[in-house]
């Protein structure tokens, strides 16, 4: 008989409606939607008035506090719903694993690259990255994907999967700046010297230069000509393409005051040599 009872006990997965408590799961529920929304709104505030040094941390906690909650959350409601055991464990268990597998399986692939995201952190809020064609900044990462507010302010969702297969850049990595880099094509007949030493002066001498990080201009030989670039970090990485813009509008006076002939000019946003 105690045998019958235990087993009985074990097949059963769901407690009697009259033990599950639905007030609690619903002030569970309202309570972690509460403290969510709590955490999105004031953390990002405190974020955008305290120092700028705590501001990428203080954004890349968000996700880390939100799946926290979360979970806390899903495991306070299976014990009121579910009648745990060993057994009843592996049975739940297989049966979600089976109809998870086949019924979402993109969907739960992405949630748990988001997973591995919030832990191993190639990208968090704040952060400037490149994800196939898309670049822009990361303004939230939630657990199936990352919003990216781009150059051209749209926002793009980037689903955690691309995780799986795509090369991520990113330009700070946590970082308050990033390497910019513009780039000049000049005819190969000029003063290579002097025109390199005149691009050093055009970074040395913008307005937007961090002068914590050293101002590097390379140059190689193309088939099109000599190709320069200058490499160098703004003093706050949202003016990014207003530094650059500066670089090449001053860069191409330099190049003319010295008499080269510029083949064509590019500009390269980049933390990669």
């Amino acid at each position: 008989m105690a045998g019958d009872s235990g087993s009985d006990k074990a097949v059963k997965l769901i407690n009697d409606f009259q033990d599950i408590s639905l007030g609690k799961i619903v002030l569970i529920v309202i309570g972690t939607w509460l403290a969510i929304a709590a955490v999105r709104r004031v953390i990002p505030y405190l974020a955008a008035r305290g120092p700028s040094q705590a501001r990428l941390y203080l954004l890349g906690a968000v996700p880390v506090i939100r799946l926290l909650l979360m979970v806390t959350a899903v495991f306070w409601v299976i014990p009121i719903i579910f009648n745990i055991t060993f057994q009843n464990f592996l049975v739940i268990a297989g049966a979600a694993s089976v109809a998870i597998g086949f019924a979402f399986k993109d969907y739960v692939s992405s949630l748990i690259a988001g997973v591995v995201a919030i832990v191993e952190r190639p990208y968090r809020p704040g952060d400037w990255v490149k994800i196939g064609d898309d670049y822009g900044e990361v303004i939230s990462v939630g657990l199936r994907s990352i919003r990216l507010n781009t150059a051209d302010d749209n926002v793009i969702t980037v689903p955690h999967l691309k995780l799986w297969t795509d090369n991520i850049s990113n330009s700070n990595d946590g970082e308050p700046t990033l390497q910019c880099v513009a780039d000049f094509y000049v005819s190969p007949r000029h003063d290579a010297v002097a025109l390199r030493s005149a691009l050093e002066d055009v970074a040395l001498t913008s307005a937007y230069l961090d002068y914590k990080h050293a101002v590097v201009v390379v140059l190689k030989e193309t088939p099109f000509g000599t190709h320069y670039r200058i490499r160098a970090y703004p003093f706050d990485f949202r003016d990014q393409f207003l530094f650059v813009s500066d670089l090449t509008i001053r860069g191409k006076d330099a190049i003319a005051a010295h008499g080269a002939y510029q083949v064509t000019s590019g500009v390269a946003y980049s933390t990669t040599a």
